[in-house]
């Protein structure tokens, strides 16, 4: 079963031109298409100008007749106001693409980034914490960002108030990453401008979304995951029982990093969030010096070897068993464990800039610290909508097919009835109908491109309600 669910991957080679950079961005901007999408598309067909021209047929053959892709001139207008902004185009495959991305089940692949790119591959340290932090916590976060940078780690955060920024600060003379939610030339909030200028003249400001995008409450989520991959731990500093920062935990979780806490009053309602990590087993930090206990050393901690030629990353649940899991696919520990090299990543959904209806960060957040020793294994987990991709049939697109037949449809309504609102692990479903592989995939692709299914990271499916 496993081995029908993990096709020998073919190698992804990054565009080397600017015409090949814009037939990228139009596939990923186009409608309905999200990471998982693309990388299908790029496996079947081989390069982003074959997929484009597919992508219409595909979705033809989904029921979709009015289909069209991205415009040329609006991804000729994003690369334009890139190289006005002297933001660089990053892509899957290209030297300074950051290899610990890798790490993701959906890592992007498209990146605009400002600064200096040099600081993704160095040992880094994420912080994170309250908007509104209390003094202590902004002190605390200065002190550790100061301590961590000095011994030789790049501090990761999301240019927010109150933690992030007292993090940035502190750490813009040894080297800072912001991973932003919007565009890389919009800056958010808007008092922070001055300080991602800073950013983006010794450090290094870093975004998957499109040139000029306003961030909105659903982007930060997809944000958050970028930060907790870029560094080798996560450490909160204070957060309540309903933050974002629990988020950012959580994904750290997902993919093996550690995860850490600094302790707080219990009444203190902004720590909150921090207790119940610790509880759940999170690593107590009361310094820079806990940090690097539980990390390492900066110079032990030697980064991937960057990777011209990638394998596309494929539909999977952890083959090489990076990521330990439970029998519901779910993963378990809390505590480190150790880092696998870079491997190809599963296929999850995850929307175009333009076609995501997200939660915001409280509504995902809920119960996290409850579940911080658990995979995202339900609808919060998802930052984005639904994000159907073009059909796995390869030769499909060109067939001509215009509706499903009668054995078709029996086989969609078998997937949908063993689906429902929470997500089931793919392998499990395929299972469970008795059918292989390689007849029921392209039905689930199917099923995403009409909005009926929805994808989540780490290899799971859910039912939408039917409109």
């Amino acid at each position: 079963m496993a081995e029908d669910l993990i096709p020998s991957p073919t190698p992804l080679t990054p565009p080397h031109s600017e015409e090949e950079k814009l037939f990228w961005l139009r596939l990923l901007r186009s409608r309905r298409v999200g990471i998982s999408t693309f990388y299908r598309l790029m496996r079947e067909h081989g390069d982003a100008a074959a997929a484009l021209d597919a992508l219409p047929g595909v979705a033809r053959d989904s029921g979709l007749t009015d289909y069209r892709p991205c415009p040329e001139e609006v991804a000729a207008h994003e690369l334009r106001a890139g190289r006005l902004s002297g933001a660089r185009l990053l892509t899957v495959g290209m030297p300074d693409y950051p290899a610990a991305l890798l790490d993701l089940t959906d890592p992007p692949p498209i990146l605009w980034a400002l600064g200096n790119t040099d600081l993704a591959a160095r040992p880094g340290a994420a912080m994170v914490g309250a908007r509104n932090a209390s003094s202590l916590g902004l002190r605390m976060a200065r002190r550790m960002a100061e301590d961590l940078g000095a011994a030789g780690y790049v501090v990761t955060s999301g240019l927010a108030r109150g933690v992030d920024t007292a993090a940035h600060l502190a750490a813009l003379r040894t080297g800072t990453i912001a991973v932003m939610a919007g565009g890389v030339d919009v800056v958010y909030p808007a008092e922070n401008a001055v300080l991602a200028q800073e950013i983006g003249e010794t450090g290094l400001r870093l975004t998957e979304q499109p040139m000029g995008l306003q961030p909105q409450a659903r982007h930060f989520p997809r944000r958050n995951r970028l930060i907790a991959a870029l560094a080798r731990g996560v450490v909160v500093v204070e957060a309540t029982a309903k933050s974002g920062s629990l988020i950012t935990a959580r994904d750290a979780l997902d993919i093996g990093r550690d995860v850490l806490a600094v302790p707080g009053h219990p009444f203190d309602a902004r720590a909150a969030g921090c207790n119940m990590l610790l509880r759940d087993g999170a690593t107590l930090v009361r310094n820079a010096a806990d940090v690097l206990e539980a990390l390492g050393p900066a110079e032990a901690a030697c980064p991937a070897p960057p990777q011209p030629d990638l394998p596309l990353p494929d539909t999977g649940a952890d083959p090489d068993g990076s990521v330990t899991r439970d029998g519901r696919g779910q993963v378990v520990p809390l505590k480190r464990r150790r880092r696998q090299d870079a491997r190809p990543a599963a296929d999850p959904a995850a929307p175009a800039h333009h076609d995501e209806t997200a939660p915001d960060d409280a509504a995902r957040s809920a119960g996290a610290g409850t579940r911080a020793t658990s995979s995202r294994s339900g609808p919060s987990s998802t930052a984005g909508p639904r994000v159907s991709g073009p059909s796995s049939r390869g030769a499909g697109a060109g067939s001509g097919q215009s509706a499903p037949n009668s054995r078709n449809r029996d086989l969609h309504a078998d997937i949908l009835s063993h689906l429902g609102a929470s997500p089931v692990l793919e392998d499990h479903l395929i299972r469970d109908i008795g059918l292989s592989a390689g007849r029921v995939l392209p039905e689930i692709v199917t099923l995403e491109l009409q909005g009926r299914i929805e994808r989540h990271p780490g290899g799971f499916l859910s039912r939408l309600p039917d409109r």
